[in-house]
């Protein structure tokens, strides 16, 4: 592999895994089973490496990956339209549009409490994060921090109480909400 094929591959990589989640997401929005969810998303991330243009941005990558997955489930549809139960392309389609614009808000919503999650005071911070990022207990985290259960449960919700606000903020800012 030459060293700007190497480029292109690992630009493909970085785009492609930062968009996965939600591509995935978008995809069992229109297929039921997860073995078509496999299937339709292998196919997804084969095209989208097969045409694969090095200019674009992280954000027309998404736009990009969001067509050819709906493309591709659609695709996988039609070539199993013989089953008695599937909906109508028009669903489908109404569907698509719902999730991606559904995707298209939670990833915004997503930004904006990361961004409130830094501003929150230090001890704050440590405490919503030991609790809901690393699924710490209450109870434990009260012990190791000297705390009563109560008082942290009250952190707990004067923390969430300023990320909502925050959040909404951010999101009201950006004329998102």
């Amino acid at each position: 592999m030459t060293p700007s094929d190497q480029l292109q591959h690992d630009q493909f990589l970085r785009l492609f895994l930062e968009h996965e989640a939600s591509l995935r997401v978008f995809v069992r929005s229109l297929l039921f089973s997860a073995e078509e969810q496999r299937e339709v998303m292998q196919e997804v991330a084969v095209v989208l490496w097969r045409k694969f243009d090095s200019t674009l941005s992280s954000e027309s990558f998404c736009r990009w990956a969001f067509g050819v997955a709906r493309l591709e489930a659609l695709a996988f549809r039609r070539d199993r339209a013989r089953d008695r139960h599937t909906f109508s392309d028009d669903v489908y389609e109404l569907l698509a549009d719902t999730i991606h614009d559904q995707t298209e808000h939670l990833e915004a919503e997503r930004r904006a409490l990361e961004f409130c999650l830094q501003r929150l005071p230090e001890d704050r911070r440590r405490v919503v994060q030991a609790v809901y990022l690393s699924g710490g207990k209450v109870e434990q985290l009260a012990s190791q921090l000297g705390r009563s259960v109560m008082a942290l449960y009250k952190t707990l919700h004067r923390s969430r109480l300023l990320l909502m606000a925050c959040t909404k903020s951010v999101l009201l800012r950006e004329e998102i909400l």
